[in-house]
């Protein structure tokens, strides 16, 4: 048989089989293998290289099945790390593991072969199976090994198991820069910024210079940690050292600026970005959709898809939140039919979908798509518990939590939150304080802040403002602000001024920053008609600079929101629905409306106490509803403040004179008003 000359030559044939690396040099390599096999040159050095050829060119079956056939070849470990590194390659850790835990006696493993080993293990989260490794790789000599060491590191940090990186970190004898950067993507990673920054510094003594890896991991910290100003930092570090500026360093810094409310240095980076990808636009729109910006986001969100970039996950939950923000339900049925369309409907999604259609008013839409969603996790039952709340509806939360312990679903510290607060809003002051006492002693969870604040706001809102107070002289820590503003608000609301009055007292000394805390302690000093106190609050008020937020009131006609302001001036119809808003106060006061003035927290005349009401800016919204919907259309008004209690009750009047149903959202809750009455049975 006349054979090719080469197979003559070893060395010659051995060059000709590290070069066959393609998926076509898999044919050429059975020939070769057979031509070996009859022409008895097949030593087990040649075996060993065509084994690692088949690897190469992607037969991993006969790369195998010829390195186990001769016993000296099986020997050769430079072949199986072939092998290994080429299930890692197509994507089968678990099968690069299998041939590790299988490798002959005889194969010794080296550096590679742990480094490749501890990569899947890394690959697929297997720390115990990578600790398997370490101990293997240690008792060969290889404590020491930058390779196997770093590997191990990477797989700890990968999968948050931060306290052993640590130890394999502290005992490296040599660390490079891809060291550092995983220590400090391994903190961010597993919700530790602090320890991220903390391990940059550490980097920065040692005299390492971070590259671009490491400071997207120094801005993903500084993100976390809310620490804008080592951000910017960071920021001007890279630009000092003409660093490159990639769409996942532009990126971090656009989100890190967006999350801490510098939306404008935010949009500075975004619009300096030559390329943007779904990511940089998710970004920016989250930050003004979390910023209560949602016009803001909503244009963004438009203009990212008139840019031809399709949103992803993060876009569209940003999206349906600036619509629930602002109670856009058009464009929310929109984004939430955009979702079925292209994705597939997770948790995440469903429950964005969910809190949208709830705040829009439509509770049923929210309903029927929760009852939709069969695989729910807690996040989203606690987020249809909270619905029912905010809608008064307090029973049905009641019943969803007990539907969700029959799954043996274990609720958290939000679960009972939301069920607490709905309770509150529904005045079940029993199933209240049962529950609260089986979240403690059954549940084994220590109440929260807004525990407390949920069950004070309860008894108090109930009128059980004595026994509120009990509760405060029996928690272990001191009450927050929080807490004496739910127990202040309970004074307000039923007339116990003179208790209310100490705890305005007892409010002031904490001395909040909140224009809105303020201006409640402001308004309870107006109804005891302590007019110097309100003036001493609102000059506490001016001099911190802070300013109360004016009330406004949306409503959305024919998928266009409008809004409205007190005494408003600017809108096209504002004669008509002046008018309007005349006529329907005189049939009102038919009715025995009676404008209740106490509501107006200044010291002014009652004629002009009265005109200030009536000019609230949700009747105005209403009135213009009216005006532009035919007989019968429900309204859905989204209000910034609480709804106040004259207008309450002047929209129970609307709805029996109008036939309508209006919804009225505020910033607590959400009222239904129809024929007379309201959801919320006057308790709010």
């Amino acid at each position: 048989m006349h054979l090719p000359v080469f197979l003559d030559d070893p060395r010659r044939l051995r060059r000709l089989l590290s070069s066959s690396s393609s998926a076509a040099a898999a044919r050429t390599l059975a020939r070769l293998h057979a031509l070996l096999i009859v022409s008895s040159s097949a030593t087990h050095t040649l075996i060993s290289s065509l084994a690692a050829a088949y690897a190469r060119a992607g037969d991993l079956a006969a790369a195998e099945s010829t390195l186990t056939a001769t016993a000296a070849a099986s020997s050769s470990i430079a072949a199986w790390n072939a092998i290994i590194a080429a299930h890692s390659r197509r994507g089968s850790p678990a099968s690069a593991l299998r041939v590790f835990r299988a490798l002959p006696p005889a194969a010794r493993p080296d550096s590679t072969t742990f480094t490749l080993a501890l990569s899947a293990c890394a690959r697929i989260g297997d720390i115990r199976g990578g600790e398997s490794v370490r101990d293997r790789a240690f008792d060969a000599g290889y404590k020491d090994d930058v390779f196997v060491c770093s590997s191990l590191l990477h797989l700890y940090a990968r999968w948050g198991a931060m306290c052993d990186a640590v130890k394999v970190f502290d005992r490296m004898p040599r660390r490079d820069r891809v060291t550092w950067s995983t220590m400090v993507a391994g903190f961010v990673s597993a919700g530790l910024p602090l320890e991220a920054i903390q391990m940059y510094r550490r980097m920065r003594e040692d005299g390492v210079k971070g590259d671009e890896v490491v400071m997207i991991g120094v801005i993903q910290a500084c993100t976390a940690a809310r620490n804008v100003r080592m951000g910017a930092s960071v920021h001007g570090h890279l630009l000092r050292h003409g660093m490159r500026m990639d769409v996942v360093t532009a990126t971090s810094l656009v989100d890190m600026y967006a999350k801490n409310g510098l939306l404008d240095v935010a949009c500075r980076v975004f619009g300096l970005m030559v390329h943007r990808n779904d990511v940089s636009w998710s970004a920016m729109i989250s930050g003004f959709a979390q910023n209560g910006q949602s016009d803001e986001a909503l244009r963004l969100f438009r203009n990212m898809q008139a840019s031809g970039i399709q949103p992803d996950s993060g876009a569209l939950v940003s999206a349906l939140l600036a619509c629930s923000n602002i109670g856009f339900l058009k464009l929310g049925r929109s984004v939430h039919g955009f979702i079925l369309r292209r994705f597939e409907f997770s948790c995440i999604l469903g429950t964005a979908a969910i809190d949208m259609y709830s705040k829009c008013g439509s509770l049923a839409s929210a309903q029927m798509l929760f009852n939709m969603i069969s695989d729910r996790d807690l996040i989203l039952w606690n987020a249809m518990i909270a619905c029912c709340g905010a809608h008064g509806r307090g029973q049905d939360a009641l019943t969803l939590f007990q539907e969700m312990n029959e799954t043996g679903m274990r609720p958290d510290h939000a679960t009972f939150a939301s069920l607490l607060s709905a309770l509150s809003h529904s005045g079940l002051v029993e199933e209240g304080k049962l529950w609260f006492d089986r979240m403690v002693n059954d549940f084994k969870i220590t109440p929260a802040e807004k525990h407390y604040v949920c069950l004070v706001d309860l008894l108090a809102r109930s009128g059980l403002v004595e026994e509120a107070g009990d509760l405060l002289t029996s928690m272990k820590a001191e009450p927050t602000v929080a807490i004496w503003v739910a127990l202040l608000s309970g004074c307000l609301n039923n007339k116990k001024l003179e208790l209310g009055e100490s705890i305005a007292d007892s409010i002031l000394e904490l001395q909040p920053d909140d224009v809105g805390v303020l201006a409640l302690v402001s308004n309870l000093y107006a109804a005891t008609k302590k007019w110097d106190k309100v003036r001493q609050v609102r000059k506490l008020m001016k001099d911190s600079g802070s300013k109360k937020m004016p009330g406004c009131s949306y409503i959305e006609i024919c998928g266009t929101r409008h809004t409205f302001v007190m005494e408003d001036q600017s809108h096209p119809q504002r004669e008509e629905i002046v008018s309007k808003v005349a006529k329907l106060d005189l049939e009102m006061r038919k009715m025995g409306y009676i404008p209740r003035t106490e509501f107006v927290y200044h010291d002014l005349e009652e004629e002009v106490k009265e005109q200030q009401l009536s000019y609230h800016s949700e009747r105005l919204a209403i009135a213009f509803g009216l005006l532009n919907t035919g007989p019968g259309t429900r309204l859905v008004i989204i209000k910034n403040l609480r709804v106040c209690g004259d207008c309450h009750d002047a929209i129970k009047y609307i709805s029996k004179i109008t036939d309508r149903e209006i919804v009225v959202r505020d910033a607590k809750r959400f009222h239904h008003f129809k024929d007379g009455a309201c959801s919320c049975r006057d308790y709010w």
